[in-house]
């Protein structure tokens, strides 16, 4: 074990249960050597891997429905799409990164802690639109809500959700985002609080629901226009 890396608290092994809890162990000790090594972590973020990383994303999981299709945008270091892979077997997680060093890392760390529900996606967000669709969309740190909702809605199938974890700023960016978030075509848009008793201060994500973006709507007005319509019979 890492020297800073701390003793996981008690509570971990409540939020990591069965074969996750090896897992989580196993995962921080990659964060806070490679991961601190190659600088997807910072060495001062070692001490608060447990708290303020691990558990912190794992409680997200209490925000995601069961067996569906999860994008993490930006994944980064997997914070938080590998942890959700962890502690929740029965979805499939796509964790998409542009970066060379850091799907690098992710694809040693899926496949060192044997993870069969992960495929590491080389790439942004913009370049799958129409081509990749998922359920859910998770993304810790990447962008304001605004921007983030640009990448998020074209990946996500009628109905799916954005799930955004924000800190302090959470209700300010919500209505910030108020004009884009009208003209997107959600349906909802609200925020959420996750992890309470677990994680201390709790997890505050933005969740939007996705309709059917205007353009798209357009687009399938204009098709069902252009469909023939029926041949009128003599008679009837």
């Amino acid at each position: 074990m890492s020297d800073q890396l701390p003793e996981p608290p008690e509570v971990a092994r409540e939020v990591f249960t069965g074969e996750a809890w090896s897992r989580a162990e196993a995962f921080a000790e990659l964060l806070a050597g490679p991961g601190v090594v190659r600088g997807l972590l910072g060495p001062r973020e070692v001490p608060r891997i447990w708290d303020r990383h691990l558990l912190n994303c794992a409680v997200v999981a209490e925000a995601v429905p069961e067996d569906v299709r999860l994008v993490d945008i930006g994944s980064g270091a997997g914070l938080p799409g590998l942890v959700l892979a962890i502690v929740r077997p029965d979805i499939s997680v796509t964790l998409l990164e542009p970066l060379l060093r850091r799907t690098v890392f992710l694809q040693e760390c899926v496949d060192s802690l044997k993870l069969e529900n992960v495929e590491v996606l080389r790439g942004r967000a913009e370049e799958f639109a129409g081509k990749r669709e998922f359920d859910v969309a998770s993304a810790r740190a990447v962008a304001p809500l605004d921007r983030l909702l640009s990448w998020a809605l074209p990946l996500l199938c009628e109905g799916g959700e954005l799930l955004a974890m924000k800190g302090e700023r959470a209700a300010e960016e919500l209505a910030e985002a108020e004009a884009q978030l009208r003209s997107s075509g959600v349906l909802t848009a609200e925020l959420v609080s996750v992890g309470h008793g677990k994680v201390e201060p709790h997890a505050t994500l933005i969740r939007v629901v996705a309709g059917r973006a205007p353009e798209r709507a357009r687009q399938a007005s204009r098709r069902k226009d252009r469909a023939p319509r029926p041949k009128r019979v003599r008679g009837q």
